[in-house]
C-alpha cells in the first residue's frame, strides 16, 4: 500500500485537471523561487550600494566632485546616489539660468529627488506583487485541483458495489497532493514577501532621510556660496 501511494505514484494516477493544476503550481513555485532570489541579492546590493556612497558623501567630499563621480559611473551607483545626482542636476541647471532665489533652487532640487526617489522604490518593489500574487492565490488553485479530484474519485466509485477504505483512499491521496503543492508555492512566497516588504520600508525611510538632510546642506550652502563641500 505504501509503494501504491508514494507520491510520483499519485502525481502520474491523478486525473488530466489535477495533474495539470499540480503542473501549473510548480512552474508558479519554480517562478516565485526565482524571484525572490533575485530579490534578495537585489536588495543586498541596493544596500551596499547607498551604504558605501553614504560614507563617501559624509567623509568630507566635496558635492562637485560627488557629482562628477555619479555621472561618470551612473550605469553602477545605488538609488541614493542617483537620487543626489538628480537633486545637484537640476540645482545646477537653475544656477546655469541665474536663478538666486533660494527658495526656488531649493524646491527644484527637492521636486527632481522627489521624483527620482519615487523611480528608485518602484524598481525596488518590482516583483513584490508577483510573490503576494503567488502567496494568495496558490492555496487556492491546489484546492481547487482537491476539490475537482475528490469530485473524480468519488464518480468513478459509483459503478462499484462494495467500497471501502482501500478502493477510495487512493482517489483522495491524488487529489490532496494539489492542495499541498498549493502550499508548497505559497508558504516561501509569503515569508519572502513579508521579509522584502520590510527591508524595502527600511530602505525607502533612509532614502527620505538623505533627501532631507542633502536639502539641509544645500539650504545652508545657498547663502553663502555655491555646493563645493559639507
Amino acid at each position: 500500500m505504501n509503494a501504491n501511494l508514494s507520491i510520483l505514484h499519485l502525481v502520474l494516477n491523478a486525473s488530466f485537471v489535477v495533474q495539470l493544476v499540480m503542473l501549473l503550481l510548480v512552474a508558479v513555485s519554480v517562478a516565485s523561487w526565482a524571484a525572490i532570489f533575485r530579490k534578495l541579492f537585489a536588495l543586498k546590493r541596493v544596500k551596499a550600494l547607498n551604504d558605501a556612497f553614504e560614507r563617501e558623501f559624509w567623509s568630507g567630499t566635496s558635492l562637485n566632485d560627488l557629482y562628477a563621480a555619479a555621472a561618470k559611473n551612473a550605469r553602477s551607483t545605488g538609488p541614493m546616489e542617483r537620487i543626489f545626482a538628480s537633486g545637484m542636476r537640476e540645482y545646477q541647471k537653475l544656477r546655469e539660468r541665474h536663478i538666486t532665489d533660494a527658495g526656488t533652487l531649493l524646491d527644484g532640487a527637492r521636486r527632481a529627488m522627489r521624483a527620482s526617489y519615487q523611480r528608485e522604490l518602484d524598481v525596488v518593489e518590482s516583483n513584490l506583487s508577483f510573490l503576494a500574487s503567488v502567496g494568495s492565490v496558490s492555496p487556492y488553485v491546489g484546492l481547487f485541483g482537491t476539490v475537482w479530484g475528490i469530485m473524480h474519485a468519488f464518480t468513478g466509485l459509483a459503478n462499484l458495489q462494495q467500497v471501502t477504505l482501500a478502493t477510495v483512499a487512493p482517489g483522495i491521496a491524488e487529489a490532496l497532493v494539489a492542495t499541498a503543492i498549493g502550499l508548497f508555492a505559497a508558504i516561501p512566497a509569503v515569508v519572502a514577501y513579508n521579509r522584502f516588504a520590510h527591508d524595502i520600508d527600511r530602505v525607502a525611510n533612509k532614502l527620505e532621510t538623505f533627501i532631507e538632510e542633502f536639502s539641509n546642506i544645500l539650504q545652508r550652502n545657498l547663502g553663502a556660496h555655491s555646493p563645493s563641500g559639507h
